[in-house]
C-alpha cells in the first residue's frame, strides 16, 4: 500500500470505472441499435447479442487465470488496449459484404475482454485503496460506471442519428461512431498505462491450485436452501432481461410495425441519457433507504418496483403516444423502478455470499445473475416477432410471477443492510 498512497484515488478510481462500464454498454446496448439500424431482424438481435451475456456468466471459471498470469494493473491497461482495438476492428467491418458475422466475432472477443477487465480492474480497485478509501469511493465508481453508460448508450447513439441525417447513411454512421469509441479505450489504455499506482500487494498470486479452486465452487453449492437462492437469481429479473433486449428496437420500429418510430437522437436522449440518470437516481434512493430500514423491510416494495413500471411499455405499445414527454417520461419511470429494485438483488448476492470465501462466492452469484439474463433475452425476439409489442408487453408482466413465488421463500436476516446493524 505504500506505493499506492503516494497516488489519490480521484486521479484514476473515475477512468477506470469509465474505462470498465464503456465496453459493457456497447456491447450489451448499443449493438442492438446499431444493428436494429442495419437492418437486422429482432429475432437475430435477440439471439446473439443475449449470448454476449455468457463471458459474465462463466467469469469466475477463468477468474483464477487473471490472478495467477499478471499483474491485475497490467491486466487493465493491456484489456483496455485491446478492447479500443476491437472497437476500431468492429469500425472497419461495418461496410464489409458479411459485416454481421464479422462485427459479432469482434463483439464476441470485446465481451470476453470486458469481463477480464472487470475481474482486474475491481480487484486492483480493492488491492491501491484502504478500507477507509474503499466505502469512500464506492459511490464515485458507481456514478462513473453510469458516466460511461450515458456515453455509449446516449451520447454515441445520438452522435451516430446525427451523422445518419446529414449523410443518409448508417454504416458511416456507426463507422464514425465505433472509431470514436475505439480512440477513446485506447487513450484510456494509455493514460492507465502511465499513471495507475503500483501497490505492493498487486503482483501473481501463486497460491491458487485446482484444488482450492474447486473447492470454493463445491463450498457455494453446499449452502443452504442453494437451490432456491439460485432459482431467485435467475427469476428475479425474468421479465426484465426480455423486455431490455425489444426497448431499443420498439423505440425505433415504425409505428406501422407497432412501435414509436423515434430516430437514434431521440432514443439516445430519452432511453440513453434520461433512462440512465433515473436509473442512477433509482439506485441512490434505494442503497439510502436500506441503510434505514434494513433489506427485508423494503424487500417486497423493492420486487414490485422493479415489475410494475413495466406496464409502462404496455401501455406506451398501445397508445403509441407522439409527444415526446410522455415517452420520455414512461421509460424515466421504467428505469428508475428497475434501480431502486435491483438494489435488493445487489444485496441479496452480497447476503448469499456471506461466510468464508465471499469474493469467489459473490463473483459466482454475478455469473447466475448474467445468466437470468441471457437465457430469456434470446427467447425475447422471437416471441415479440410472433405475439406484436402490444402482447409481448403484456407477457413480460405475466413473467415477473416467478420472482414473487421464489421471494416467498429465500432467507433473509432482518437485520441485514442495516448501516447501524451490530455486526
Amino acid at each position: 500500500m505504500a506505493d499506492a498512497k503516494k497516488t489519490s484515488p480521484w486521479s484514476w478510481i473515475p477512468t477506470l470505472y469509465v474505462a470498465e462500464g464503456l465496453p459493457y454498454a456497447l456491447v450489451l446496448s448499443v449493438s442492438v441499435v446499431f444493428y436494429k439500424n442495419l437492418g437486422i431482424s429482432n429475432e437475430q438481435i435477440a439471439i446473439y447479442t443475449s449470448w454476449f451475456y455468457l463471458p459474465w456468466v462463466i467469469k469466475p471459471l477463468w477468474s483464477p487465470l487473471v490472478d495467477i498470469l499478471k499483474t491485475r494493473r497490467q491486466w487493465i491497461w493491456a484489456m483496455q488496449f485491446f478492447i479500443g482495438a476491437l472497437l476500431a476492428g468492429v469500425a472497419l467491418m461495418i461496410p464489409a459484404p458479411h459485416f454481421f458475422q464479422l462485427t459479432l466475432a469482434f463483439f464476441w472477443l470485446m465481451a470476453f475482454s470486458s469481463a477480464t477487465h472487470d475481474i482486474a480492474a475491481d480487484g486492483f480497485y480493492m488491492l491501491a485503496t484502504t478500507e477507509r478509501e474503499q466505502a469512500g469511493f464506492s459511490g464515485v465508481r458507481s456514478l462513473f460506471y453510469r458516466v460511461a453508460t450515458i456515453v455509449a448508450q446516449g451520447q454515441l447513439v445520438i452522435l451516430a442519428g446525427k451523422i445518419y441525417v446529414r449523410t443518409g447513411n448508417y454504416v458511416e454512421a456507426w463507422s464514425i461512431g465505433f472509431g470514436v469509441m475505439a480512440t477513446i479505450l485506447i487513450c484510456l489504455g494509455a493514460c492507465h498505462f502511465l499513471t495507475l499506482p503500483k501497490p505492493t500487494a498487486d503482483r501473481p498470486d501463486k497460491t491458487i491450485t485446482p484444488e482450492s479452486f474447486f473447492q470454493t465452487f463445491a463450498a457455494f453449492f453446499k449452502k443452504p436452501k442453494i437451490v432456491t437462492l439460485l432459482l431467485f437469481l435467475l427469476f428475479y429479473r425474468l421479465g426484465e432481461a426480455q423486455l431490455v433486449r425489444m426497448v431499443q428496437p420498439f423505440l425505433l420500429d415504425p409505428r406501422s410495425a407497432g412501435g414509436l418510430g423515434l430516430d437514434d437522437t431521440r432514443v439516445g436522449l430519452i432511453y440513453g441519457t434520461t433512462g440512465v440518470v433515473a436509473l442512477m437516481f433509482g439506485g441512490l434512493l434505494g442503497g439510502m433507504v436500506v441503510a434505514r430500514h434494513g433489506l427485508k423491510f423494503w424487500l417486497w416494495p423493492m420486487l414490485l418496483a422493479i415489475h410494475l413500471p413495466d406496464a409502462v411499455f404496455i401501455w406506451l405499445a398501445y397508445a403509441q403516444p407522439q409527444n415526446l414527454f410522455a415517452i420520455g417520461a414512461g421509460v424515466a419511470i421504467e428505469q428508475f423502478g428497475y434501480g431502486f429494485g435491483f438494489t435488493a438483488f445487489m444485496l441479496y448476492m452480497i447476503y448469499i455470499a456471506r461466510g468464508g470465501q465471499q469474493t469467489a462466492h459473490y463473483a459466482i452469484c454475478t455469473g447466475f445473475m448474467a445468466l437470468g439474463m441471457m437465457l430469456p433475452g434470446r427467447w425475447s425476439g422471437w416471441l415479440q416477432e410472433h405475439l406484436g409489442y402490444q402482447h409481448f408487453f403484456v407477457w413480460v408482466i405475466l413473467a415477473t410471477i416467478p420472482s414473487f413465488l421464489v421471494a416467498l421463500k429465500i432467507p433473509l436476516d432482518a437485520e441485514f443492510g442495516k448501516r447501524n446493524r451490530a455486526n
